[in-house]
């Protein structure tokens, strides 16, 4: 399904230039699943058709997502030459046995030897993917992995636990008692040890989950995380533009007859309204560790955030979960453990 699959995302990709004629992309992020079983000739003509459509900015991060196992030096060259140049590698742990149990195709040793050729390439901005509270896993693997990762040279490292999502095969394991969740404690005590961890080996804690270098914060999450435009193409892409949020079919087939008979591939379309705005603004920026910036949340919506959400922030200012002052609303270190609520109270 490869070459009919890129022949209509280039085709999506010419009928959106009308479309995004007014705006300048900054980051280009190429995402999961796995696009690195794309060979190099085929990336480049995918990465030549956005750049020859779109008015991209000078120097923007271009960022792809690599599984360990599936490339080569030569691949490497091939989307080095082609103009990525940001890898997000999905490692999730060090150890053979873990990765084993997550259903993972690859070991740790592919992932060593993936990223000694990326960086002989010339690759110098990657983000290496760990997962905490795995089901066996235990405090001193996870030291482990911090450690390893660290003393590799990795500028960016992305931490998430393993969500235990129902209709998937661990939720099924679980409820069978084939598989065990980690206890609830030891995982918060996995989170606080990469931050503190990582803070030691001069990462800043710039998101809940992420951690960077000075300078390698990845420009493209920070759209996200700003609540700011962007356009999702291909099987299953979301979109946010002109206050719609909106995505494309999931499935294949699908997804390639529509775009066959020259049209978009849209499934779904969701108009935001204003209070929708607010709040996702605000749930999403706090999830940055130096927060909101009051002045800028006023220059969008034309009121401050303290007079929608005054009864909130009192509250949550006396549960010690935010704190404010004249310039930034931010979580607590408290707030950062119990974020999900925190997000709860910004919904209007």
């Amino acid at each position: 399904m490869i070459e009919p699959y890129l022949k209509a995302l280039l085709k999506e990709i010419d009928l959106y230039s009308e479309k995004l004629k007014e705006y300048h992309i900054k980051s280009i992020f190429i995402g999961g699943g796995t696009p690195s079983i794309l060979t190099g000739k085929q990336l480049t003509t995918l990465l030549e058709s956005v750049i020859k459509t779109f008015h991209i900015g000078k120097n923007p991060e271009i960022t792809m997502e690599m599984n360990p196992g599936t490339v080569t030096l030569e691949k490497l060259q091939q989307y080095y030459k082609a103009g990525i140049n940001r890898l997000s590698i999905g490692l999730q742990a060090c150890q053979n046995h873990l990765l084993k149990k997550l259903g993972r195709i690859h070991s740790y040793e592919d992932f060593q030897k993936n990223l000694q050729d990326a960086q002989k390439v010339g690759f110098n901005n990657i983000n290496v993917d760990l997962m905490f509270a795995l089901p066996g896993q235990r405090m001193e693997d996870w030291k482990q992995s911090l450690e390893i990762v660290t003393k590799l040279g990795i500028q960016h490292i992305s931490s998430y636990s393993l969500i235990w999502e129902e209709e998937t095969l661990f939720h099924q394991w679980n409820e069978e008692g084939k598989m065990k969740e980690l206890d609830e404690e030891l995982e918060l005590e996995m989170y606080h040890e990469a931050i503190e961890y990582l803070k030691e080996q001069g990462y800043h804690h710039y998101e809940i989950s992420n951690f960077a270098k000075t300078g390698y914060q990845c420009e493209h999450n920070l759209t996200y995380w700003h609540n700011q435009h962007y356009v999702g193409l291909g099987a299953g892409a979301h979109s946010y533009l002109s206050q719609k949020r909106y995505n494309n079919e999931g499935e294949i087939v699908s997804y390639i007859n529509a775009l066959e008979v020259g049209r978009l591939a849209v499934k779904e379309t969701i108009q935001n309204s204003r209070e929708d705005e607010i709040s996702e603004t605000m749930f999403l920026g706090l999830r940055l560790t130096n927060g909101i910036a009051i002045k800028d949340f006023k220059e969008r919506f034309g009121i401050s955030p303290m007079e929608i959400y005054k009864e909130q922030f009192t509250k949550l200012t006396k549960q010690n979960l935010v704190i404010i002052n004249d310039e930034r609303i931010q979580l607590t270190p408290k707030g950062i453990d119990l974020s999900n609520l925190v997000f709860q109270e910004m919904l209007l």
